[in-house]
């Protein structure tokens, strides 16, 4: 059981005031707050250790290393993965998808097939159109339906020998689906081919196990799970690790370099060319303690408490239709209002301190495939009330009766 009022005292930021109203923050599927206890950590680091990490024999840089290298190993045992070295830094998800799509270039030929989904975020769109160009392979697509669910059987008659790599999120950011990749992965393999999933919208609400999963990449991003921008996670499995070539050349992921020939580092460094950002690993590893402390059981099954709340509630607003309405489904809430432009209910409930997003949320083939311009998005956490709630379909009943 969540103590959400214990909670919200974590968060500074829940504090303040934005036009003159309390905040209300409802954006959390673009990037959550980050609680008390992380901040200081990044203060501390800077305050007290800054240094560069893997080369210095000073006691900063042997400590900043440790706690670096803690950091990895916190990660690698909350998602489970079976070595350290499976875990790879990146700046973020988008990072983490456009360094196996380039690896994979040397893995493909014309006439290859690769498949997404109609629920993926541009990040893990267009990285794959632009492997498909270079390589000659081909791009198919697992369609939707209007409930915002995958239409499996439509993706078991895209698998054939001719697939190379499946693509999907695990939760969609558009419309909060959550996608059956287990299936997907297990399905995918049966004809050879490997998987990443985009686990950036996931990762706030579950806890992904990679080894029971037998996912070969997953991708993630900390300043969705209340750690800061700037830092994400791939973890691959160690044999598609060591095939794939490095993603950047430079400092730390080289073994020898003389100007006729250079060798590579072994993992993780082949793959983290350059300083890293070492505040942010360091960071990312509080966060995920942080969450941890919470218990990920304890945030779903709020978490969903507040989605069936919030449903209910807006659902009785006249003319407010919701977008993604599968069983599955975490705490994100899309809709409009008939007759209204997404853009102005966010205009207007902004007005009264509530943060939401309107927009395609980087999803634009699914809001085509409605036939809207957008949406208005409300996405809770574990930090969220229902008193919030009653204040955004109070907001949003205000906007309707302005611009109807």
């Amino acid at each position: 059981m969540i103590d959400v009022d214990k909670i919200r005292l974590d968060f500074p930021i829940l504090n303040r005031e934005v036009n003159g109203k309390p905040l209300v923050y409802f954006d959390n599927a673009a990037t959550s707050q980050t609680p008390q206890q992380v901040i200081d950590v990044i203060v501390d680091y800077y305050s007290n250790y800054n240094a560069n990490i893997h080369r210095g024999v000073h006691t900063l840089s042997q400590e900043a290393t440790d706690a670096y290298e803690a950091a990895r190993k916190k990660i690698q045992e909350h998602f489970n993965a079976a070595k350290p070295y499976e875990i790879i830094f990146t700046s973020g998800t988008t990072h983490g998808i456009n360094l196996i799509a380039t690896g994979f270039t040397s893995f493909l030929k014309k006439g290859d097939e690769v498949i997404v989904s109609a629920l993926e975020h541009h990040s893990n769109i267009v990285p794959w159109q632009m492997l498909c160009e270079r390589t000659g392979a081909v791009l198919k697509v697992i369609p939707m339906n209007e409930d915002g669910e995958l239409v499996m059987s439509v993706y078991d008659e895209l698998l054939s020998d001719k697939t190379k790599l499946v693509f999907t999120n695990h939760i969609s950011n558009a419309l909060g689906t959550i996608n059956p990749i287990e299936t997907i992965i297990e399905k995918a393999h049966a004809v050879g081919a490997a998987v990443l999933i985009d686990g950036a919208q996931a990762c706030p609400h579950v806890k992904p196990d990679v080894q029971a999963l037998d996912v070969d990449f997953y991708v993630a991003s900390a300043h969705k799970m209340c750690g800061p921008t700037g830092m994400g996670v791939l973890y691959g499995k160690e044999e598609w690790l060591e095939k794939l070539p490095p993603y950047q050349g430079g400092g730390e992921m080289i073994d020898e370099v003389t100007f006729e020939k250079t060798t590579y580092a072994g993992l993780p460094h082949k793959f983290e060319a350059g300083t890293p950002n070492i505040c942010g690993g360091i960071a990312f590893g509080a966060a995920i303690d942080y969450m941890n402390n919470i218990g990920f059981d304890a945030i779903a099954a709020y978490e969903n408490e507040l989605l069936s709340y919030a449903t209910e509630k807006l659902l009785e607003i006249d003319g407010l239709k919701i977008y993604g309405t599968s069983t599955e489904k975490t705490s994100v809430i899309s809709f409009n209002i008939e007759g209204i432009h997404p853009y102005d209910i966010g205009t207007i409930v902004d007005k009264l301190g509530i943060a939401v997003r309107t927009g395609h949320h980087c999803a634009q083939p699914i809001m085509d495939y409605f036939k809207i311009p957008g949406t208005v998005r409300a996405s809770f956490s574990f930090y969220n009330t229902k008193a919030e709630i009653d204040a955004l379909v109070d907001a949003v009943k205000k906007a309707k009766m302005m611009l109807g």
